[in-house]
């Protein structure tokens, strides 16, 4: 353990003006597929026909014209019965080996999620035991719909526009020097049905056209929130890092049971630093580092957006070698902008023990 100063960065605060109070309607994120599921007692949520029905209809699973008639029969066969067993000689009649491929992937991940029996629970599996094959876009659609039922009462945009970044790849920019987070795959379509070349050429921050939530203009996020369209401003909006603090500290209340308090830092400055989390790949990298003593040169300084330090209220779940002291979160964006946070990292990686 090293007992030394550690000081990473300074996050810049910046003033922030209340907003009035608005009634706002409570749907949203209807694309997390919410309707399909339901809740089992614990509060979790039920993995129902519905849902697994859901996943047959994704076009890497529906037969193209050319399928062979085994696999047209396979996808009308578990369309209506999704739980039916699947015996690896049922995949081996197709014909096509990215076929066999894609629905070998299919049928593993959705033996997972019968197994577990509940959308908390398969995720936990997958990231405790590891997801094998099972592509990222399914366990980014497991947060999704978990972050859905765990925000269900929410009436605040802003913890909802900071609940994205668990599954939604964010890209960073700047504008009146403030960081801003957008959706990268929304601007990603904005840019190739909006931008001219003239546009390119002329330059400036793509992520500087969205509109970025404020206290005026969140009453706006209900009527958009599948198309993600709003911009978070996570460098100079004290609220915003409240808000991810908050979806942090729900996160683990929700999957591990365990209550904590979660607070925005302005910089971390500790002489016995003992855990830390990376939210991301590249804030792990960063952290390791300095957890090795390395130097870290200005240009690893300012990618880190944000730092979070994370107290258990109970400790009788927590390793005793962190003690009293916090774990402290690291928020960080790659060399080219971009964000992605791995909410995996914060079951795997508090020193909270499995059930």
């Amino acid at each position: 353990m090293r007992r030394r100063p550690i000081i990473i960065a300074e996050v810049a605060s910046g003033p922030h003006s209340a907003g009035k109070a608005t009634e706002v309607s409570r749907e949203f994120w209807v694309s997390s597929g919410h309707q399909l599921t339901r809740r089992a007692p614990d509060g979790r949520l039920a993995v129902t026909d519905e849902l697994l029905a859901a996943y047959l209809a994704r076009p890497e699973l529906v037969p193209p014209p050319e399928a062979c008639a085994a696999e047209r029969a396979l996808h009308r066969s578990l369309l209506l019965a999704p739980r039916r067993p699947v015996s690896s000689q049922d995949i081996a009649t197709l014909a096509d080996a990215d076929a066999r491929e894609n629905w070998a992937t299919a049928l593993a991940f959705r033996d997972r999620l019968l197994a577990a029996g509940t959308v908390e629970g398969a995720y936990l599996d997958l990231v405790r035991n590891g997801p094998g094959a099972t592509p990222p876009v399914f366990l980014d659609q497991l947060v999704h719909l978990i972050l859905r039922n765990a925000l269900d009462e929410c009436e605040d945009p802003y913890l909802l526009r900071a609940a994205e970044l668990f599954f939604r790849r964010q890209r960073a920019g700047f504008q009146d020097g403030a960081t801003l987070l957008a959706d990268d795959e929304a601007l990603e379509t904005r840019d190739a049905v909006f931008d001219s070349p003239l546009t390119a050429m002329l330059g400036g921050d793509p992520v500087s056209g969205l509109d970025v939530l404020t206290a005026e203009n969140a009453w706006t996020y209900w009527s958009r929130s599948d198309a993600f369209t709003m911009a978070l401003n996570i460098g100079s909006d004290p609220r915003a890092r409240a808000a991810l603090a908050e979806v942090i500290a729900l996160w683990v209340r929700h999957l591990l049971g365990v209550q904590t308090g979660v607070a925005p830092l302005p910089r971390v400055e500790d002489r016995d630093w003992r855990w830390f989390v990376g939210l991301d790949a590249e804030a792990t990298r960063i952290g390791n580092a300095l957890w090795r003593g390395e130097p870290l040169g200005e240009d690893a300084r300012s990618r880190i957006l944000a730092l979070f330090a994370l107290r258990f209220a109970d400790p009788r779940p927590v390793e005793a070698r962190l003690g009293d002291r916090p774990v402290y979160l690291l928020l960080a964006m790659t060399p080219d902008r971009l964000v992605r946070i791995k909410p995996q990292n914060l079951i795997a990686g508090l020193p909270v023990a499995a059930e």
